[in-house]
């Protein structure tokens, strides 16, 4: 047992299991297995069978029950106890039997045999019970919906029992409870009265969970204390999670008073493994229920339970057809879009619908699409990266937000209830659902905020409350909470989405193989062809010029001239091929990174073109010092040498200019987010918008052949190959009449 005072500020944390002291209303026993010996007793023991308890320590169960009763027993622990419980068992008093209902458990190695006194000899027969409960049980599985159900349940209930009131009462996801269903005799009606968690905190609800039912005969009882108070084979104190005459806490007890209550009855409802509800039983006097009894409103609750299935399914059938019909219409619309965002935005109202929303956005690569009444994007993007740590299951759900997130208060007149899904966390794909704030007056059954009581010695102690009257609440800041059909259908939705993305990302990934596979297949037999065609083409341009030489005399002027055309077009033909032979060396050969220093670089691509180029007059600008970086000198220094003689080459300005230098960071906003991004701007023609794309495509020439100096339409094919196998990419601005600027990136180690 804790030293810790307990009361409401820490009953959560209170050990209920473990109280050393049972209720009076029977006796435990603790038995040491497989020996049966006796090693731990209740102390009321001798005033119900009259044996003084430290003499019953150590001696076997055999002097207190028969060989047959014994051998019972055995049977019972052999077996499931729980299919044969209670025994009948009697201990000869003063030359007089006494009947009990024998209830046994295992823990561990002890075996905990609890004793109840009962007038009745024998077991109710399966017969009977069955005549007993076979009208109750129709009734339930008759009644079409689950209120209707659950009104049947404590009509029979408080029938069998003759309980002065009995409710069902639900549990929210909160762990807060609602009375739905009730049947009493008394003047103040529960029904639809609300009580807050802490009436029934966690280690009490984990209880429900182990035990189906829980008796309190007498709420002003003297609890009875276990001897020893500690198991001997533990030195612990009895764990009593499974026992039947368990004591209460001192705090339901006073809850109990409060609420005018002096003996109660629970039965768990349970629904896929968790605490559902509870079937509660009120009495305003003492009232002791039988063993049998107890065990037919067990059974009552344990239908009940199975049916919850079925009734919930049949709860707002119409409502859930329809969203099985928008269901269809996203794998129908998605099936066929090539992008998870594009499929969505074709679905906007759909979405809203699915789980009647009033505002939805799709995030997706931190692009924000918004569908009805939502928060700003800045709003969505802080509330998404909170979000993101508490997603479970890929799911995030409440319906008051600024409780956990107090910066939603300024937006809660649109998302008090947020509904979030999680679809890849590596492509950054969410969609939040969004519902406004609902004004709602909540009807609890007394004030539900904790009270203060000051003691004698002046201490705040907090207690239970002493009203259960109706009291009001006004509750902002709250939406209608998510349906758990509405949640049921995201997750469905996620499915769908994530098998989508993944046949889309297998295709993809077909396609690039095969397109990986064809452009090695190019370059190979680009490679190939280039030179073997070299030869024969070398073949005719030197017949050619044996032509002219040795029958210049036979040939007229018009026979000259067509061989000098031939000349022409084979030397032609061989400049086109010696380019395409470099470009798919360019994409065979290994990178050969090293330590660049850029600026030496730059200055000895100008220093080459100066010298190849003395008749052109250029100012050749360079704003700040390069970087050294990693890179393969020989292409970069290509890459350079490609775009400043192109800026040479295509500018008639009487006063040429070429700037060539980098920015870091963002840079401008059309600008590929990089850490560093060079760029070579001129002066010269420019570019029309519609030929920006299409200049690095091979063999690409805007003007006539013989403008500009002539050239093969190749260079800045070779530059995005370089650019590409450097892990960057390249692009344009460019305005007619006034310049343009080639933009690069390179994934590169730069050297501070």
């Amino acid at each position: 047992m804790t030293d810790e005072t307990i009361d409401l500020k820490n009953c959560d944390r209170e050990p209920i299991h473990i109280p050393n002291l049972i209720q009076p209303h029977g006796v435990l026993l603790v038995l040491q297995d497989p020996t049966l010996e006796i090693i731990q007793v209740s102390s009321n023991i001798q005033e119900v069978i009259g044996y003084q308890p430290e003499k019953l320590l150590g001696k076997p169960l055999s002097d207190l029950l028969d060989a047959k009763q014994i051998q019972l027993i055995q049977q019972c622990l052999a077996e499931d106890f729980e299919s044969i419980n209670p025994l009948n068992l009697s201990i000869k008093c003063l030359n007089e039997s006494i009947i009990f209902d024998g209830i046994v458990h295992r823990l561990d190695t002890t075996i905990i045999l609890e004793l109840e006194q009962t007038k009745a000899r024998g077991k109710t027969g399966f017969f009977d019970f069955y005549q007993q409960v076979r009208g109750t049980i129709t009734r339930i599985q008759k009644a079409p919906t689950l209120l209707e159900m659950c009104q049947t349940v404590v009509t029979e209930v408080r029938r069998i029992t003759g309980f002065e009131r009995v409710m069902v009462y639900r549990f929210d996801r909160e762990g807060a409870g609602r009375v739905i269903a009730e049947d009493t005799s008394l003047e103040t009606p529960y029904l639809d009265l609300h009580y807050p968690p802490s009436d029934i905190p966690k280690q009490a609800r984990q209880l429900y969970t182990l035990n189906w039912l829980r008796l309190i005969p007498d709420a002003s009882y003297q609890p009875v204390g276990l001897i020893p108070a500690n198991n001997p084979l533990t030195n612990q104190p009895l764990d009593l999670s499974l026992s039947v005459l368990r004591s209460v806490s001192p705090i339901h007890l006073e809850y109990m008073q409060n609420m005018g209550v002096t003996a109660s009855m629970s039965i768990s409802l349970m629904h896929e493994q968790k605490l559902w509800g509870l079937i509660a039983c009120h009495h305003s006097s003492p009232k002791y229920v039988s063993y049998n009894i107890r065990t037919m409103c067990e059974f009552i609750g344990q239908v009940m339970s199975v049916e919850l299935v079925n009734k919930e399914a049949s709860e707002d059938i119409d409502y859930k057809n329809q969203l099985k019909s928008l269901q269809t219409q996203f794998v129908e619309e998605l099936s066929q879009a090539e992008y998870f965002r594009d499929g969505m935005v074709k679905l906007k109202s759909q979405l809203l619908n699915l789980v009647s929303a009033t505002g939805a956005v799709i995030c997706s690569d931190n692009q924000y699409i918004g569908v009805g009444k939502t928060p700003s994007e800045e709003e969505v993007h802080a509330l998404l990266n909170w979000i993101k740590p508490h997603f479970f299951h890929n799911l995030f759900e409440t319906r008051s937000l600024a409780k956990n997130y107090p910066a939603a208060e300024s937006f809660k007149a649109i998302a008090s209830g947020v509904l979030a899904l999680e679809i890849s966390r590596v492509h950054h794909n969410y969609i939040l659902w969004f519902r406004p704030e609902v004004i709602q007056t909540v009807n609890w059954g007394g004030n539900p905020n904790k009270p203060v009581e000051v003691s004698s010695d002046g201490s705040l102690r907090i207690s239970p409350r002493k009203s259960f009257q109706l009291w009001q609440e006004t509750v902002q800041g709250s939406a209608l909470p998510w349906k758990p059909c509405e949640v049921e259908a995201v997750i469905e939705l996620r499915s769908l989405v994530v098998g989508i993305v993944l046949r889309q990302a297998d295709k993809m990934a077909s396609m690039n193989f095969e397109l990986q596979r064809s452009n090695e297949e190019l370059d190979s037999f680009a490679y190939v062809a280039s030179h073997d065609l070299k030869e024969p083409l070398r073949g005719i341009h030197n017949y050619a010029n044996f032509l002219m030489e040795d029958y210049a005399d036979v040939l007229d002027d018009d026979g000259i001239a067509k061989l000098q055309t031939l000349v022409r077009l084979t030397q032609r033909m061989e400049d086109l091929i010696n380019s395409l032979l470099h470009f798919s060396r360019l994409g065979r050969a290994e990178l050969s990174r090293q330590s660049v220093n850029l600026n030496e670089l730059v200055q000895q691509v100008i220093a080459t073109l100066t010298i190849s180029r003395p008749q052109s007059e250029v100012e050749f600008r360079i704003p700040q010092s390069f970087k050294s970086i990693e890179c393969d000198r020989s292409q970069i220094n290509e890459l350079f040498s490609n775009l400043i003689s192109n800026a040479i080459k295509y500018n008639d300005k009487p006063q040429k200019w070429v700037e060539i230098g980098f920015i870091e960071g963002n840079g401008e906003s059309k600008i590929a987010p990089t850490s560093v991004t060079f760029y070579v701007r001129d002066n010269g023609i420019g570019i029309s918008q519609e030929y920006l794309d299409k200049i690095f495509e091979i063999f690409r020439r805007l003007h006539g052949r013989d403008e500009f100096g002539g050239g093969t339409g190749v260079g800045l094919t070779i530059a995005r190959k370089i650019v590409e196998r450097h892990g960057g990419r390249i692009w344009v601005e460019s305005t007619p009449t006034l310049g343009s600027t080639f933009y690069f990136t390179l994934s590169v180690e730069v050297n501070k």
